[in-house]
């Protein structure tokens, strides 16, 4: 009897029945999702939190500073000793190296040099995410093409030799400026005075790095062999030209110590300071801190390395920290109306309930959102602000401290002893860690220098954006997977088996699927052909960028000739309605592009999320608003257009930069220098725009002039 019963249907399991609605409803899903993460884009600037010490064994301020004024009187008299140099008519630039060692001598230290090529900036396609190439240059080379760093040890009295704290003062040894001789009387009165305290645990190294052909070279040459492990160190100092020869033995006259030409090390990195010293501060009433935080490919130091600096600064030393923004949007309408807008929305929800702490003053939204837009760009960027990305790349946390000083050079050893004192304070505060930073953020942006937006707000923004790519691809997957009648000009037979349906349809999809892959191996040669062009002698950017732009044309022309990929000017019967699976094949290689992008650099894919969610997802076949020929239509297939032409690489960075800077300041040309200075970097930023937003840009003209 049992076996005479019928059968009960089973309802699916509700996340199932959820997935279904989401992709039933993907329109109006999109709409609120990408309304939502612009809001929370938006929101940034008033969601932000105050920063704080995470780790409470930096302890910043708890030690009373020791650094004298006959300390920082040292300083200044090695100071004039360095602008003495000149004064000279010939400079080798061996003197300056000379000098510093004499003095790191003098006070104790262990002094050595580093001889160096400077590295060469160029775009190498098969060595990305590796920074500049550091490899050690063969042949025969000039004495000036060389420099010189010098280095100073100090070794930790309580310390076991495995950890070290670096001081980095990049220089010109050829031409010193006023800002360098400044930089380097500071490190050392810092050097002067550490080598005679007792509470050192880490070691302190001084890099005096030679800068006068780049001072991110000179770091990070010096920092590529200190942490290679080899035992070729000597053949760095072999054989110098007669006028490069270095002293091979420097006695100092207080303690027997020798400058030694092979390659010293101490323990291993724990932080750097990298301190420079800039022209006088104009605009504030006081000396003015500025700091560089960012490296390449987006990586940030710990923020509790700035979360001391900027508290030593401002309570210890008195000074106006700043970290970089953009000025031009400070006056901008829009967004002071925004500004505007959420302070009032800030009175309405305190009126309700005091304890709802929403919403900012409009200016300090203002102010926060153009940092905040700096900290964003210059992460995505993936280009280094200062010679401190060098140590990012070796997982060492680091920052620039510029210094623009507001005194009379009778005040001079004032400026010394306060800066002398915020690196006194930070080298102790780092000087207390037992283990490497960790406690507090590496993913964050910044809205002042004690305000902050972490990774797990500013995602959300993110997440929101790309969350409709997967549901509306399955949508018109779905849609467009089975044949509907009336959509061809002969009905399909009939076939009980669903055989012929299911090949026509596998057909369909990898049609679509093949179109799609076409289009990224077509990005492959966009993204290698300016590694050729870079090597016409004396071309201009803006010939460089035409050739470009033409050769990835036809070089797209002549791939869809040879794959028979021209849908859009084809009128054969079984590619009339294949837009919608093309289009989500599209939104899916965008999205993996996206997820895979956030992973190496997060600043680049939330950009890119607010570029290609509204083109990828609002895209659909211009014929198709024609037809319908109403309001709605026609302000889609108008919105397309729009989308489109701003969507265009050099087109969206012209627009930005004249937005930004002043349409008078624009050239055609720009592009291309932006483009050379990422590539020449190995930013992976220039990865993305060729092999993920250009291919999704080409793919959305693809749909938009389909013939459905």
């Amino acid at each position: 009897m049992a076996g005479n019963e019928p059968l009960v249907e089973q309802k699916p399991r509700p996340i199932i029945r959820i997935g279904i609605f989401l992709i039933s409803h993907s329109v109006l899903f999109s709409v609120l999702c990408c309304s939502a993460g612009i809001l929370a884009f938006l929101l940034l600037p008033v969601l932000a939190i105050n920063t704080h010490v995470s780790e409470n064994a930096l302890m910043p301020g708890s030690g009373s500073p020791m650094l004298s004024n006959d300390d920082a009187a040292e300083g200044e008299i090695f100071f004039n000793k360095l602008l003495s140099f000149n004064s000279k008519t010939v400079s080798t630039g061996i003197e300056i190296p000379e000098l510093i060692a004499e003095h790191i001598l003098e006070l104790g230290g262990e002094a050595n040099y580093h001889k160096f090529h400077p590295l060469l900036n160029k775009f190498h396609p098969l060595q990305f995410f590796l920074g500049p190439d550091a490899g050690i240059v063969e042949g025969n080379h000039s004495c000036s093409s060389y420099g010189v760093n010098t280095i100073g040890i100090i070794r930790a009295p309580r310390g076991d030799g495995k950890e070290a704290i670096v001081l980095v003062t990049p220089y010109n040894s050829v031409k010193i400026t006023t800002g360098e001789a400044l930089s380097l009387g500071v490190a050392y009165s810092v050097f002067s005075l550490l080598s005679r305290v007792t509470w050192l645990a880490k070691d302190i190294i001084w890099l005096a790095a030679d800068s006068k052909h780049d001072e991110y070279s000179a770091v990070a040459t010096w920092l590529r062999d200190y942490n290679t492990l080899s035992f070729g160190d000597l053949k760095l100092y072999s054989e110098m030209c007669d006028a490069c020869i270095l002293p091979s033995q420097k006695k100092s006259q207080t303690a027997g110590e020798v400058t030694s030409k092979g390659f010293q090390r101490a323990g291993t990195m724990a932080a750097a300071l990298v301190i420079k010293v800039a022209d006088s501060s104009k605009e504030f009433e006081k000396d003015v801190l500025k700091i560089y935080a960012e490296a390449s490919n987006g990586q940030m130091p710990n923020l509790d390395l700035i979360n001391i600096v900027n508290y030593l600064a401002v309570h210890g030393q008195g000074l106006h920290v700043r970290v970089e923004k953009i000025w031009s949007l400070l006056d901008s309408w829009w967004l002071n109306s925004i500004g505007e807008l959420f302070a009032l929305l800030g009175k309405v929800a305190r009126n309700l309930n005091p304890q709802w702490k929403f919403g900012i003053p409009a200016a300090e939204y203002v102010e926060g959102a153009a940092t905040l837009t700096s900290s964003l760009y210059n992460q995505a960027l993936g280009v280094p602000t200062g010679p401190h990305g060098a140590f990012r790349d070796f997982q060492v946390d680091a920052i620039t401290m510029e210094i623009s000083p507001k005194f009379s050079s009778t005040q001079r050893v004032m400026f010394l002893l306060r800066v002398g004192r915020l690196v006194e304070g930070v080298i102790r505060s780092v000087n207390n860690l037992l283990e490497k930073f960790h406690h507090s953020c590496f993913l964050y942006l910044l809205t002042s220098p004690n305000r902050f937006v972490s990774v797990g707000v500013y995602m959300i923004a993110f997440a929101l954006l790309i969350s409709p790519f997967p549901l509306v691809a399955a949508s018109l997957f779905s849609d467009a997977s089975m044949p509907k009648l009336g959509e061809y000009d002969a009905p399909l037979k009939p076939d009980p088996g669903g055989e012929h349906a299911s090949t026509f349809t596998s057909w369909k999809w990898l049609y679509a699927a093949k179109t799609v892959l076409i289009v990224h191996l077509w990005s492959t040669i966009v993204t290698l052909s300016p590694y050729f062009l870079y090597q016409i002698p004396n071309s201009s950017s803006s010939i460089n960028l035409l050739i470009w732009i033409i050769l990835s044309i036809l070089s797209l022309f002549f791939i869809y000739a040879i794959s028979d990929s021209f849908t859009f000017l084809s009128t054969s019967q079984p590619q009339r309605a294949e837009w919608a699976l093309l289009k989500s094949v599209t939104i899916a290689a965008a999205f993996i592009g996206l997820c895979l992008m956030s992973v190496v650099n997060f600043a680049t894919a939330e950009i890119g999320a607010l570029l290609l969610a509204p083109l990828c997802l609002t895209i659909a076949p211009l014929k198709l608003d024609f037809k319908a020929n109403t309001i709605k239509a026609l302000a889609r297939g108008s919105c397309n257009i729009l989308l489109l032409f701003v969507g265009f690489p050099p087109t969206m960075f012209l627009l930005s930069k004249g937005a930004l800077a002043g349409f008078d300041h624009v050239k055609f040309g720009d592009f291309w220098d932006w483009a050379v200075s990422i590539w020449a970097w190995n930013s992976a930023t220039y990865i993305y725009i060729c092999m993920v937003h250009l291919p999704c840009w080409v793919l959305c003209i693809h749909t938009f002039m389909h013939q459905c």
